[in-house]
């Protein structure tokens, strides 16, 4: 088995906000006192917006023979259980009507699948892991499972027809 790395990071739409955001700070300030005032709360209000952007959009994934590792949160090859991949629909099912409200989520807005991996601790009470990632199935295939979205929902992949 080989590992699976992963990095999201927020696109760049988020990063333009943070710009004009900081922009619009130094803006305000601006008219209130004087421009040098103006310039340090606008690199000031950018970098502070930045940050946060990149702070919740840089997440890492990790998978391998020493399980999961997801931003730093590891789930043991011990108490891993079925792995499988998500497409968009399976994927949103599971955030929503299908949920489990004692489930760990590491998810993003901007990516549109991800995996589920079931815990099988004992002592957790969490049931599985819903994590967003990229290529859901690279991630399964690091982990030694095979099972993948079309198994999970019973819709063709996207542009497949089902036979």
């Amino acid at each position: 088995m080989s590992t699976y790395r992963e990095r999201l990071t927020a696109p760049a739409s988020w990063w333009v906000t943070a710009l004009v955001f900081g922009l619009v700070c130094g803006w305000i300030v601006l008219v209130a006192t004087t421009w040098p005032i103006g310039i340090v709360a606008a690199v000031v209000g950018t970098a502070v917006a930045a940050g946060l952007v990149w702070a919740y959009g840089s997440v890492a994934i990790i998978a391998g023979p020493d399980g999961l590792d997801v931003a730093g949160t590891r789930l043991p090859p011990e108490h891993l259980g079925t792995v499988v991949a998500l497409d968009r629909r399976a994927f949103r099912d599971r955030l929503g009507p299908d949920a489990d409200a004692r489930a760990w989520l590491r998810t993003r807005p901007y990516v549109d699948g991800g995996i589920l991996a079931e815990v099988t601790d004992p002592a957790d009470p969490t049931p599985y892991w819903l994590v967003s990632c990229r290529r859901p199935q690279a991630v399964v295939d690091a982990l030694g499972h095979t099972e993948d979205a079309s198994t999970t929902n019973g819709d063709a992949h996207r542009g497949e027809e089902e036979g």
